[in-house]
């Protein structure tokens, strides 16, 4: 049974040739229920889609194994870090499967959608220390708000 915050089971996730993720996959983003909302395809420029296929955010500006996560529309997201998507106040949104303790089946994916061009980024905040937990921001509500029109 997985609980209303669970732990976030630490993995060293490095994006690099040997990495579990090899170019040309598509890795599911889990939310705090353990069920897949959005997932990520390094073979389209970082990008992130949500479930239903619609791209919202990309990675961007990679340091010391921690990327910026911006929203189509130039809003600055969060961060990604070994695998887990972190808000602005430090709290996980979303993870990849590896960094979970539990997770539900992979649903069918809707049909990919062009990206849309990349608005002007807005100037990232300092990052938080990150926790261990899952916060109450939604991944599903974060992503989305890096949704362009």
């Amino acid at each position: 049974m997985i609980r209303a915050k669970p732990f976030i089971t630490p993995i060293l996730f490095i994006f690099a040739a040997s990495s579990p993720v090899a170019l040309g996959d598509e890795v599911a983003f889990f939310d705090n229920r353990g069920k897949a909302v959005a997932y990520f395809d390094m073979d389209d420029g970082l990008a992130i889609y949500l479930w239903g296929g619609q791209p919202v955010a990309y990675l961007d500006d990679r340091s010391h194994e921690r990327y910026h996560v911006y929203g189509f529309n130039g809003q600055h997201l969060g961060w990604f870090e070994a695998g887990i998507l972190y808000d602005h106040k430090g709290d996980a949104a979303c993870a990849f499967k590896a960094a979970m303790r539990n997770t539900l089946s992979e649903t069918f994916k809707g049909f990919k959608q062009f990206e849309p061009f990349k608005a002007h980024k807005e100037f990232p905040p300092i990052a938080p220390t990150f926790s261990d937990t899952f916060g109450s921001t939604s991944c599903r509500i974060l992503l989305g708000s890096g949704f362009s029109d």
